[in-house]
């Protein structure tokens, strides 16, 4: 059989077409792992690669000059705001270290005794003078009927003192007159002594003389005797007297013990010195308590607001200058109130163990003195606020 070289047979003629590139239809790379081109025959050829800058789409460049647009806008309008706030927040000192304060009364028992009866529930509100706590009265009423009855002896023995002085004044009073008989007996035997030495001896017997000058004699003893018993008589006086003022003295001791046994009594009812709303409470009924021994709280209704701002912000806070107040506890109200007074003294001073700045490394801390800001009026006392609660004041100093 003949071989043509000009002859090709029919599969190499097939490879080789099947080598041959198509100009009448587009080859697009594949898009994953797979080694395949996919002949598109349904769309028009498009041209592969880079497009001319003339061609490409705008959308992008309009893209970036609105964020940089955006972007400067925003810086402007942070800065002012900044600038702003600056402007305002200068005009105040405000601080976070601030809380709710008052005066919060620990009652305690002034008595021993066992607690028959309370007479309040948990946190609530009293007024001045209303009872709280009753103790067991029966002793101390005990101690004041023995006080009384103590009293009334004293008084008696009073009047009976007084009527010993009125015993020794009548005494005296018989003395004198005894010393006024004495006088005139006296009076009377001297004459008679006096006539009978006058007259001639033979004229009379010697006896007469003899009783004239015992009678002188007698009654100048008599009336010696007779003024000694008025000063006898005005010595028991001095000494009723004396046993007046002792069961006076008495009298008063008893009249002291029965106000001490009564204020005794009185302490068995435990009453609201002041109006405040009672808390803590540590007592039962039936408890036995002793003198000292603390019950409960009682939180004063007047409040004020206790702010430590640091000492580098007091340069210009004054008294009087206005406070706007924000309470955590009472979100969306504000309050209003004064700067009050500044504490004598940074906390550090008042601590339980304060700063020894002369021994050792000194490092310079910012102190803060605490300020007393009172509110405006009584209208905070329609919320609940307590003593410790957050606050944030911001006092205008400008």
């Amino acid at each position: 059989m003949d071989h043509d070289p000009q002859r090709r047979g029919p599969e190499e003629g097939d490879v080789m077409e099947a080598r041959r590139p198509r100009t009448d239809a587009k080859w697009q790379e594949p898009t994953g792992d797979l080694d395949v081109r996919q002949r598109d025959t349904d769309r028009p050829e498009t041209p592969v690669g880079p497009r001319p800058p003339s061609e490409r789409p705008r959308g992008g460049r309009l893209r970036r000059v609105g964020l940089i647009a955006t972007g400067a806008v925003l810086v402007v309008l942070l800065v002012c705001g900044g600038t702003l706030y600056w402007l305002h927040a200068r005009h105040y000192a405000s601080t976070t270290d601030a809380e709710i304060d008052g005066n919060v009364t620990q009652m305690a028992s002034q008595v021993a005794g066992r607690v028959i009866a309370i007479k309040f529930a948990d946190n609530q509100h009293v007024n001045a003078g209303q009872t709280l706590i009753e103790i067991d009265p029966r002793d101390y009423q005990a101690k004041l009927d023995n006080a009384l009855a103590q009293q009334q002896s004293a008084s008696a023995q009073v009047q009976q003192a007084k009527a010993q002085v009125g015993v020794q004044q009548a005494n005296l009073d018989q003395a004198q007159a005894n010393v006024a008989v004495a006088q005139a007996d006296l009076t009377q035997a001297q004459q008679d002594y006096n006539r009978f030495h006058r007259i001639n001896p033979e004229a009379v017997t010697r006896q007469q003389i003899d009783q004239a000058d015992a009678a002188f004699h007698s009654q100048t003893a008599k009336l010696a005797a007779a003024k000694q018993a008025v000063e006898g008589a005005r010595a028991q006086i001095e000494s009723a007297k004396g046993q007046v003022a002792a069961a006076s003295a008495s009298l008063g001791q008893a009249a002291a013990n029965v106000e001490t046994s009564r204020l005794q009594l009185s302490y068995t009812t435990i009453v609201a010195p002041v109006a405040g709303r009672v808390t803590h409470r540590t007592v039962n009924v039936g408890d036995y308590v002793q003198p000292g021994q603390a019950l409960f709280a009682l939180v004063q209704d007047d409040l004020w607001v206790t702010a430590n701002f640091k000492e580098t912000e007091l340069a210009d806070m004054k008294p009087g200058q206005p406070v706007t107040i924000e309470v955590d506890a009472v979100p969306g109200v504000t309050f209003h109130g004064r700067v009050d007074s500044f504490e004598s003294g940074t906390g550090s001073v008042f601590s339980a163990l304060p700063a020894e700045n002369a021994t050792g490394n000194w490092v310079k801390v910012v102190q803060r003195l605490p300020v007393k800001i009172t509110f405006d009026g009584d209208g905070y006392q329609r919320y609940f606020l307590a003593p410790g609660m957050s606050v944030e004041p911001s006092v205008k100093v400008r």
